[in-house]
């Protein structure tokens, strides 16, 4: 597949510092780079305004859902043959793009969800309350959207055309992951987990979700399922 074909949807908030860190391999390796600046208040623009990025402005923080969505409409307008979510805090590795797609090539699977829990060293990485807090999650996103995982609100993911076609998201904070399992049932795609290396620095933990926003999710879901 050819690199520029795949567009790597990065939604960022305030993230002016890590931009240029999280973002340069990926313009180095070929991809297409779509920021979805969520509305930031820092010095987003100018840095973004400066790198070979395509940059899309909310003028106000629609959080990460809607984010999500606007990059996902882009891609889809543009013809891209794969998406890929990725996050603009340095939590994710660019060098695991590759094993994302493959299902995606081979015609395996329309969506990958990448995993912290299939293999024993990645999952030492999760800090301890955070890895309770998802395996809580696991449960509440089986029970929301019928779909079993090792894991749960993982934000790096993989797209095919089906899936960017068909998935639309209206959770516009973090309910939307799993929103997309709800999603992915709903339309009848076929997924995979693969595993991934989530890198937990002390910048990546203290922009992160906190545990109390758990809560906001789920009451997140439960409104969406009575104002649907």
């Amino acid at each position: 597949m050819d690199p520029s074909s795949v567009y790597i949807i990065v939604p960022a908030y305030n993230e002016s510092a890590m931009l240029r860190a999280s973002l340069s391999p990926l313009i180095d390796a070929g991809y297409t780079v779509v920021v979805v600046n969520d509305g930031s208040r820092d010095d987003s623009r100018p840095v973004l305004e400066s790198m070979p990025v395509v940059a899309v402005h909310h003028l106000i923080n629609l959080g990460q859902g809607a984010a999500l969505q606007t990059g996902m409409e882009y891609a889809r307008r543009h013809g891209a043959k794969a998406v890929i979510h990725f996050d603009a805090d340095g939590q994710h590795d660019y060098r695991q793009i590759p094993v994302m797609l493959e299902a995606i090539e081979s015609g395996e699977a329309d969506v990958v969800l990448g995993s912290r829990f299939m293999r024993p060293d990645d999952a030492s990485r999760v800090p301890w309350i955070k890895r309770v807090i998802l395996r809580a999650g696991i449960v509440i996103s089986w029970a929301s959207s019928g779909v079993w995982l090792t894991d749960t609100h993982n934000g790096f993911r993989a797209l095919s055309p089906k899936a960017i076609e068909r998935i639309n998201l209206t959770q516009s904070g973090f309910a939307h992951a799993t929103e997309i399992l709800s999603e992915i049932r709903r339309n009848k795609l076929r997924y995979v987990e693969r595993p991934v290396t989530i890198c937990y620095s002390d910048y990546s933990k203290a922009k992160g979700q906190s545990p109390a926003n758990a809560i906001n999710i789920v009451i997140d879901l439960l409104l969406g399922r009575i104002f649907r």
